[in-house]
């Protein structure tokens, strides 16, 4: 299960995506925005991230102007770790290194064609582990400050 959610500017790509993830069978739970009427990041990084943090849904997706917005929002919830990515790379070690469980995208700063692609490869990498796994538990840790 992928939680997916967008403000107005991210609202084209989110039905886009939706799309995608059908093709894939992948299933998957819209927490809005239903238009490109304004909306607050926030309000939706927040649903998404409740989700994916309880383990209702394994990952999520946000999109907003730059996705700054939404990683921010989302990393404030405990056992979120968002990514704001703009590459195919970035996708993969945000995945393999940190185990990154919501992909945040920047609908005005990536190509759609690069956005399907960013999703395919951070849907399909597996985290690491190994000397990734001390790095990530230490990301919650609030012992190591």
């Amino acid at each position: 299960m992928i939680a997916v959610g967008a403000d107005h500017a991210g609202y084209e790509y989110k039905e886009k995506i939706k799309e995608l993830l059908k093709t894939m069978k992948i299933e998957f739970q819209d927490f809005g925005t239903s238009s490109t009427e304004s909306a607050d990041y926030p309000d939706f990084a927040h649903k998404v991230a409740e989700f994916v943090a309880s383990g209702k849904a394994e990952y999520g997706i946000l999109i907003c102007g730059t996705g700054i917005g939404m990683s921010i929002t989302a990393n404030k919830h405990k056992g979120i770790r968002a990514s704001n990515v703009e590459s195919i790379e970035a996708a993969k070690l945000a995945r393999a290194h940190n185990n990154a469980n919501i992909l945040a995208i920047g609908a005005r700063l990536t190509p759609w064609k690069t956005v399907e692609e960013i999703i395919k490869v951070f849907l399909s990498t597996k985290f690491e582990g190994g000397r990734h796994q001390k790095r990530v538990e230490k990301i919650h840790s609030l012992t190591n400050l």
